[in-house]
Parts: structure tokens; sequence; C-alpha cells
């Protein structure tokens, strides 16, 4: 019997990056998953190369997330693991941060988290496991990116109080902080090809490993707090970074 047979697992922003690597991985290992994304061309290529279920939403629309948790429950029935990936991110110093970039990141990776958390609670079995993608920038300072790194804080923050409110019911909350991976992020953000291999290679000189991680890495991670060997994990944050945090 594979690991996660009969579990449904819904993972936000699962077209791509991160949450396609984990997603492709917890279908290997038995579950039933239901990614999202709000481009939806992307999504339905996606979910047929996966062989998954696909909701188009927006993480940062309430009305995508009620729809999303509507779906999934009707479908579904109640969910075991939900990891809440999807995000975006974003450069300006905080001399010409614009009121409209700052409400647009807040508006996924705080607000979207928060309530995508929040209505899912009641359709969480017993028992279920709750990941939260942060960032290794949540506790790091790099120019440029306040808005990113204190949307990425506060989500710790909520995953801390998350985890002691859902404690009497089994349900595990965790948050992972990745460092540099392999994923789309740069290139959505507009850089060149000539661009994007020196960021790489930028990001390689400061992670001590060596290389940049891989979207499936991730996924292991994910997989491994959501199983029952991971039962007594629950309030804390994961950094997963080959060492770039300990420079």
């Amino acid at each position: 019997m594979k690991k996660f047979e009969n579990k449904i697992a819904v993972i936000t922003g699962g077209n791509s990056g991160m949450g396609y690597g984990t997603a492709k991985l917890l279908k290997e290992l038995g579950a039933k998953v239901i990614i999202t994304g709000r481009r939806k061309e992307a999504l339905d290529t996606a979910a047929k190369a996966l062989d998954v279920h696909a909701i188009l939403a927006d993480q940062g629309k309430l009305e995508d997330i009620d729809n999303l948790v509507s779906e999934v429950n009707k479908n579904f029935g109640k969910v075991d693991i939900l990891f809440i990936n999807a995000g975006i991110s974003g450069t300006s110093s905080i001399e010409q941060e614009t009121a409209e970039n700052f409400d647009k990141m807040m508006n996924v990776n705080f607000k979207g988290v928060y309530f995508t958390l929040s209505k899912f609670i009641p359709y969480l079995n017993d028992g279920a496991s709750v990941v939260i993608l942060s960032s290794v920038l949540a506790s790091t300072i790099s120019p440029g990116l306040a808005v990113y790194s204190a949307s990425k804080a506060a989500v710790n923050s909520i995953m801390r109080t998350a985890a002691l409110e859902l404690a009497p019911r089994k349900i595990r909350v965790n948050a992972i902080s990745p460092g540099a991976i392999d994923t789309e992020l740069f290139s959505k953000m507009g850089m060149d090809d000539e661009t994007l291999a020196g960021m790489t290679d930028y990001l390689i000189s400061l992670t001590p490993i060596g290389r940049i991680g891989k979207p499936e890495e991730i996924g292991q991670l994910v997989a491994f707090l959501s199983s029952d060997e991971a039962s007594f994990i629950t309030g804390s944050e994961h950094k997963i970074d080959g060492g770039s945090t300990l420079l």
C-alpha cells in the first residue's frame, strides 16, 4: 500500500515549480491530488501531465478561495494534506515601493494564505497536515525585498498560532522555508536568459552545498511532514536551503 493511498491532498499554485514537484511526488505516493493555479492554460497543462485534478483559483481573491473550498468539499470530501504554496515576489526598495504592489503581494502571500487556511479548517480531517510555504527571507535581510520578507514572516506567525489552535484535533501545521530553488520565479520576473544564468550562478555562490535546490526536494519535505513519521512535529519552520542561512 502506498503511503498516502486514500488521502486527499490540495496544493495551491501546483501548476509549476515547487507546487508541481510536490504534486508529482504525492501522486506517486498514492494521494488523490488537487492543484490550483490562476493561469488556466498552465493549470490544465500541468493537471494533464500529472494526471491530477485542477481547480482554477487565484489565492489573492477571497471569492476564489471560497469557490476552491466548496469545490474540494463537494467533489472530494475532507482534506488530509493541505500545502499552501502559491505566492508571488517582486523587488523594490522601501523608498520606491508603491501601495499597489504592496497590496498585490500581501493579498496573495499573507491575506491569501491566512484565508486559505482559515476557510479549509472545517474541512480538514482530524490528524491532517498543513504545510505553508515560507522562505528563508522571512528571517534574513535582502535589499529590495522588504515586502516579500514581511509577508513570509507573517506566514510563520500564522503557522505557529494555527498549530496551537488545531492541536486538539491532532492537525499539525508547519512551514517550509526554501533557499534558492530551481523554479520559474526569476523568468516570471522578466529576467532574460543571460541575467537568469548570472542570478543562478550568484545564488550557487551563496549556497555552501554548491548548487540550488530542486522542486522535488521541497515535495519530499512536504511528504515527510505529512506522514505518520512526523506525527510529533508541529509549529515548526523547516529551512531547506543548502546551508545558505549559515553564512
